[in-house]
């Protein structure tokens, strides 16, 4: 059955994420703040709202991909926002990277107002968003999350079912936690190997031909081995998702060495030249703390 869908925040996801539907024959409305970027969905087909409210107003379903609470909390308040529209009935699935305790903050919020919230954050990035092989993370009523799986499946390869709201964002943390220690594992292998006269094609071609070899590495070959990052997945996300994580450690007193250390070098407070590179680009980070004797090295 196709319905028509709602979707708002036209970023670097989002942008693929929304063609994805309209591939498979929903109709779409779209809203961005920088309305400049609905322009590619609007040629092929997509209408374009001037207003969260106007979204609630026509779509059965809608989806926020958004890059945090606080944009989250712009879209659904304020005078012209989601909440000003008609959302009873409505499903709202939130597929932005926000702690767990928004997430059921929101769904009592929108409850109030007669309307559904599925939290639905998604594990990956660029590519798997362009070709619909996403992982979706999905958490509150399962009954409502099995009717919008064929919906989540537009978008994705799977979709699994985490438990009641705030399931989802749970989940996402702790999958980007494991994201973000196993890109700067690389990273230092590869530093590693570079400062010891190795070539970085050879240590890659070694990872990938043994039992590490993992879709994540390959994603980030090509930037190490350049040592240019275009964002799949930008810098200043994981480490507002960093921050996350730390929040959610103190909240349920987990101890987390080594995201507590990750979370130094993943920091809100990095080079601002950094914030919109790849967060492949912690490789860069490396060479802040090298000894007298590895620089003097790497110069030879």
């Amino acid at each position: 059955m196709t319905q028509c869908i709602g979707f708002i925040g036209i970023g670097i996801m989002g942008e693929a994420m929304a063609a994805n539907i309209l591939k498979h024959g929903h109709s779409l409305v779209v809203y961005n703040r920088s309305s400049e970027k609905t322009d590619a969905l609007r040629e092929k087909g997509a209408l374009v709202a001037g207003k969260p409210s106007l979204v609630a107003d026509a779509a059965d379903v809608i989806i926020l991909m958004l890059t945090g609470e606080e944009a989250v909390d712009a879209v659904l308040h304020g005078e012209d926002g989601l909440l000003a529209g008609e959302c009873a009935d409505k499903v709202v699935i939130n597929m932005s990277t926000v702690p767990a305790h928004c997430s059921r903050a929101w769904a009592a919020l929108l409850a109030e107002n007669g309307a559904t919230l599925i939290d639905a954050p998604v594990s990956g990035s660029k590519i798997p968003a362009e070709l619909g092989e996403l992982v979706i993370l999905a958490g509150g009523l399962e009954e409502v999350v099995h009717e919008q799986e064929p919906l989540l499946l537009c978008m994705g390869k799977r979709v699994i079912y985490c438990g009641p709201i705030g399931s989802g964002s749970s989940m996402k943390l702790s999958i980007n936690l494991l994201l973000g220690i196993m890109m700067e594992g690389l990273a230092e292998a590869v530093h590693l190997a570079e400062s010891s006269g190795l070539a970085t094609e050879t240590l890659l071609d070694a990872i990938s031909a043994g039992p590490l070899a993992c879709t994540l590495f390959q994603l980030k070959e090509q930037m190490l081995k350049t040592g240019s990052y275009p964002p799949q997945f930008p810098f200043r996300h994981m480490a507002k998702d960093m921050q996350f994580v730390l929040a959610a450690a103190e909240e349920n007193g987990t101890h987390l060495p080594l995201g507590s250390e990750l979370a130094k070098l993943y920091s809100p407070a990095a080079d601002a030249s950094l914030m919109d590179l790849d967060f492949a680009a912690v490789k860069t980070l490396l060479r802040h703390h090298e000894s007298p004797v590895a620089s003097e090295k790497s110069k030879e």
